[in-house]
Protein backbone atom coordinates (compact mmCIF):
# COMPACT_ATOMS: atom_id res chain seq x y z
CA UNK A 1 0.00 0.00 0.00
CA UNK A 2 2.54 2.72 0.66
CA UNK A 3 4.37 1.58 -2.42
CA UNK A 4 1.19 2.40 -4.12
CA UNK A 5 1.15 5.78 -2.35
CA UNK A 6 4.96 6.87 -3.39
CA UNK A 7 3.98 6.12 -6.60
CA UNK A 8 0.53 8.13 -6.67
CA UNK A 9 2.89 10.78 -5.32
CA UNK A 10 5.70 10.64 -8.25
CA UNK A 11 2.87 10.05 -11.00
CA UNK A 12 1.96 14.34 -9.81
CA UNK A 13 4.44 17.01 -10.82
CA UNK A 14 5.52 17.60 -7.44
CA UNK A 15 8.82 19.72 -5.81
CA UNK A 16 12.32 18.00 -6.74
CA UNK A 17 12.99 18.01 -3.12
CA UNK A 18 9.74 15.92 -2.87
CA UNK A 19 10.87 13.33 -4.97
CA UNK A 20 14.07 12.33 -4.27
CA UNK A 21 12.76 12.04 -0.83
CA UNK A 22 9.68 9.67 -2.13
CA UNK A 23 12.06 7.74 -4.59
CA UNK A 24 14.43 7.11 -1.84
CA UNK A 25 11.79 5.66 0.80
CA UNK A 26 11.03 3.32 -2.80
CA UNK A 27 14.73 2.71 -3.01
CA UNK A 28 14.62 0.77 0.57
CA UNK A 29 11.08 -0.33 0.08
CA UNK A 30 12.05 -1.97 -3.11
CA UNK A 31 15.02 -4.77 -1.50
CA UNK A 32 11.62 -6.56 -0.46
CA UNK A 33 10.50 -8.67 -2.79
CA UNK A 34 7.23 -8.82 -0.85
CA UNK A 35 6.56 -5.52 -1.54
CA UNK A 36 7.10 -5.38 -5.14
CA UNK A 37 3.49 -6.77 -6.59
CA UNK A 38 1.78 -3.05 -7.01
CA UNK A 39 5.12 -1.41 -8.53
CA UNK A 40 6.08 -4.00 -11.09
CA UNK A 41 3.36 -2.69 -13.31
CA UNK A 42 3.70 -1.11 -17.17
CA UNK A 43 2.23 2.47 -15.59
CA UNK A 44 3.97 2.24 -12.80
CA UNK A 45 7.57 1.17 -14.76
CA UNK A 46 6.72 4.08 -17.36
CA UNK A 47 6.64 6.76 -13.99
CA UNK A 48 9.74 5.54 -13.03
CA UNK A 49 11.16 5.72 -16.42
CA UNK A 50 9.95 9.41 -17.20
CA UNK A 51 11.40 10.21 -13.93
CA UNK A 52 15.20 8.90 -15.11
CA UNK A 53 14.59 10.39 -18.32
CA UNK A 54 13.68 7.50 -20.40
CA UNK A 55 10.69 8.25 -21.93
CA UNK A 56 11.84 10.61 -24.13
CA UNK A 57 14.71 10.35 -27.05
CA UNK A 58 15.02 14.41 -27.77
CA UNK A 59 15.19 15.72 -23.51
CA UNK A 60 18.69 16.44 -22.90
CA UNK A 61 20.25 16.78 -19.51
CA UNK A 62 20.92 20.44 -19.00
CA UNK A 63 18.56 20.86 -15.51
CA UNK A 64 21.51 20.15 -12.97
CA UNK A 65 18.65 20.09 -10.37
CA UNK A 66 16.94 17.14 -12.06
CA UNK A 67 20.15 15.07 -11.69
CA UNK A 68 19.05 13.54 -7.72
CA UNK A 69 15.65 12.42 -9.11
CA UNK A 70 17.22 10.46 -12.24
CA UNK A 71 19.90 9.02 -9.74
CA UNK A 72 17.40 7.65 -7.73
CA UNK A 73 14.61 6.93 -9.94
CA UNK A 74 17.72 4.36 -11.43
CA UNK A 75 18.53 3.01 -8.16
CA UNK A 76 15.10 1.90 -7.93
CA UNK A 77 14.54 0.59 -11.46
CA UNK A 78 17.71 -1.78 -10.27
CA UNK A 79 16.48 -2.71 -7.33
CA UNK A 80 13.14 -3.54 -9.09
CA UNK A 81 14.83 -5.51 -11.95
CA UNK A 82 16.97 -7.62 -10.03
CA UNK A 83 14.33 -8.72 -7.53
CA UNK A 84 11.31 -9.17 -10.12
CA UNK A 85 10.77 -11.15 -12.71
CA UNK A 86 7.58 -9.54 -13.96
CA UNK A 87 9.30 -6.05 -13.97
CA UNK A 88 12.45 -7.90 -16.16
CA UNK A 89 10.16 -8.90 -18.64
CA UNK A 90 8.56 -5.19 -18.68
CA UNK A 91 11.48 -4.13 -19.52
CA UNK A 92 11.90 -6.03 -22.50
CA UNK A 93 8.29 -4.40 -23.63
CA UNK A 94 8.97 -1.05 -22.46
CA UNK A 95 12.50 -0.81 -25.05
CA UNK A 96 14.10 -0.04 -21.38
CA UNK A 97 17.71 -1.58 -22.68
CA UNK A 98 17.45 1.06 -26.14
CA UNK A 99 16.31 4.17 -23.82
CA UNK A 100 19.15 3.41 -21.58
CA UNK A 101 21.92 3.27 -24.13
CA UNK A 102 20.03 6.94 -25.67
CA UNK A 103 21.13 8.40 -21.31
CA UNK A 104 24.72 7.15 -22.25
CA UNK A 105 24.91 8.88 -25.25
CA UNK A 106 23.07 11.88 -23.62
CA UNK A 107 26.02 12.01 -20.78
CA UNK A 108 28.71 12.52 -23.59
CA UNK A 109 30.46 15.64 -22.63
CA UNK A 110 28.20 16.58 -19.87
CA UNK A 111 29.50 17.79 -16.49
CA UNK A 112 28.31 15.92 -13.22
CA UNK A 113 26.74 13.03 -14.20
CA UNK A 114 29.34 10.21 -13.55
CA UNK A 115 26.62 8.62 -10.96
CA UNK A 116 23.68 8.81 -13.56
CA UNK A 117 26.24 7.09 -16.09
CA UNK A 118 27.06 4.86 -13.21
CA UNK A 119 23.28 3.47 -12.29
CA UNK A 120 22.80 3.57 -16.25
CA UNK A 121 25.52 0.84 -16.80
CA UNK A 122 25.07 -1.11 -13.35
CA UNK A 123 20.78 -1.63 -15.38
CA UNK A 124 22.62 -2.48 -18.61
CA UNK A 125 24.61 -4.83 -16.88
CA UNK A 126 21.65 -6.40 -14.71
CA UNK A 127 19.13 -6.37 -17.76
CA UNK A 128 21.64 -8.01 -20.03
CA UNK A 129 22.61 -10.55 -17.14
CA UNK A 130 19.03 -11.58 -15.76
CA UNK A 131 17.37 -11.83 -19.61
CA UNK A 132 18.94 -12.95 -22.67
CA UNK A 133 17.18 -11.56 -25.23
CA UNK A 134 18.14 -7.77 -23.67
CA UNK A 135 21.59 -9.24 -24.02
CA UNK A 136 20.92 -10.04 -28.25
CA UNK A 137 19.28 -6.74 -28.80
CA UNK A 138 22.17 -4.90 -27.30
CA UNK A 139 24.77 -6.63 -29.00
CA UNK A 140 22.16 -6.84 -32.55
CA UNK A 141 20.37 -3.90 -32.85
CA UNK A 142 21.54 -1.28 -30.23
CA UNK A 143 25.43 -0.89 -31.04
CA UNK A 144 25.65 -1.85 -26.90
CA UNK A 145 29.21 -3.26 -27.79
CA UNK A 146 30.01 0.58 -29.12
CA UNK A 147 28.25 2.03 -26.37
CA UNK A 148 29.47 -0.12 -23.81
CA UNK A 149 32.90 0.62 -24.83
CA UNK A 150 32.69 4.51 -25.62
CA UNK A 151 31.62 4.63 -21.89
CA UNK A 152 34.35 2.76 -20.67
CA UNK A 153 36.94 4.87 -22.71
CA UNK A 154 35.42 8.11 -21.36
CA UNK A 155 35.40 6.44 -17.92
CA UNK A 156 39.31 6.10 -18.37
CA UNK A 157 39.94 9.25 -20.02
CA UNK A 158 42.01 7.33 -22.79
CA UNK A 159 44.23 9.58 -25.17
CA UNK A 160 45.10 7.57 -28.57
CA UNK A 161 48.37 7.74 -30.09
CA UNK A 162 47.40 5.35 -32.74
CA UNK A 163 44.16 3.96 -33.85
CA UNK A 164 44.31 1.23 -31.23
CA UNK A 165 47.44 2.61 -29.00
CA UNK A 166 46.47 4.37 -25.81
CA UNK A 167 48.86 6.75 -24.53
CA UNK A 168 51.12 5.32 -21.32
CA UNK A 169 51.26 7.97 -18.54
CA UNK A 170 52.91 6.95 -15.71
CA UNK A 171 52.44 10.11 -14.06
CA UNK A 172 48.53 10.05 -14.22
CA UNK A 173 46.94 10.61 -10.89
CA UNK A 174 44.48 7.19 -10.09
CA UNK A 175 41.20 7.37 -11.52
CA UNK A 176 38.38 8.53 -9.18
CA UNK A 177 35.58 6.90 -7.19
CA UNK A 178 33.46 7.59 -9.58
CA UNK A 179 35.24 7.06 -12.64
CA UNK A 180 36.17 3.73 -11.25
CA UNK A 181 32.63 2.93 -10.46
CA UNK A 182 31.60 3.65 -13.75
CA UNK A 183 34.49 1.83 -15.58
CA UNK A 184 33.77 -1.68 -13.06
CA UNK A 185 29.87 -1.56 -14.45
CA UNK A 186 31.01 -1.02 -17.69
CA UNK A 187 33.14 -4.14 -18.02
CA UNK A 188 30.78 -5.88 -16.32
CA UNK A 189 27.73 -4.94 -19.17
CA UNK A 190 30.50 -6.05 -21.70
CA UNK A 191 31.10 -9.08 -20.63
CA UNK A 192 27.22 -10.23 -20.95
CA UNK A 193 27.27 -8.60 -24.06
CA UNK A 194 30.51 -10.24 -25.43
CA UNK A 195 29.92 -13.50 -23.60
CA UNK A 196 28.65 -15.61 -26.93
CA UNK A 197 31.14 -13.75 -29.42
CA UNK A 198 33.14 -16.58 -30.46
CA UNK A 199 33.07 -15.30 -34.15
CA UNK A 200 34.37 -12.41 -35.09
CA UNK A 201 32.09 -12.31 -38.71
CA UNK A 202 32.11 -8.16 -39.92
CA UNK A 203 35.33 -6.14 -40.42
CA UNK A 204 33.46 -3.76 -38.21
CA UNK A 205 32.86 -5.94 -35.46
CA UNK A 206 37.28 -7.02 -36.01
CA UNK A 207 37.59 -3.26 -35.56
CA UNK A 208 35.47 -2.88 -32.03
CA UNK A 209 37.26 -6.23 -30.64
CA UNK A 210 40.67 -4.55 -31.10
CA UNK A 211 39.44 -1.08 -29.78
CA UNK A 212 37.74 -2.50 -26.74
CA UNK A 213 41.36 -4.86 -26.55
CA UNK A 214 43.36 -1.35 -26.49
CA UNK A 215 41.04 0.23 -23.81
CA UNK A 216 41.07 -2.96 -21.72
CA UNK A 217 45.16 -2.76 -21.93
CA UNK A 218 44.97 0.66 -20.70
CA UNK A 219 42.54 -0.70 -18.26
CA UNK A 220 44.84 -2.55 -16.34
CA UNK A 221 47.49 -0.31 -16.37
CA UNK A 222 45.13 2.32 -14.48
CA UNK A 223 45.29 2.58 -10.85
CA UNK A 224 42.07 3.02 -9.08
CA UNK A 225 41.60 5.35 -5.66
CA UNK A 226 42.28 2.89 -3.63
CA UNK A 227 44.04 -0.64 -3.76
CA UNK A 228 40.76 -2.61 -3.56
CA UNK A 229 39.21 -0.86 -6.33
CA UNK A 230 42.23 -1.50 -8.29
CA UNK A 231 41.92 -4.76 -7.76
CA UNK A 232 38.44 -4.36 -8.25
CA UNK A 233 38.83 -2.89 -11.60
CA UNK A 234 41.60 -5.16 -13.03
Amino acid sequence: KLCEEILNILEKDTKTSCQVACLEALRILSRDKKVLVPVTTKKNMQILMRLAKLDAMEDSLERVSEYPVIVEALKCLCNIIFNSAVAQKLSLDLNLAAMLCNLLKKCKDQQFVDDIKCFDLRLLFLLSLLHTDIRSQLRQELQGMQVLTQALESSLSVRWTAEYKAAEDHDRPPLSLQETDCAIEALKALFNVTLDSWNVHSKNESHQFRYMAAILRHCLLTSGPTEDKTEELH
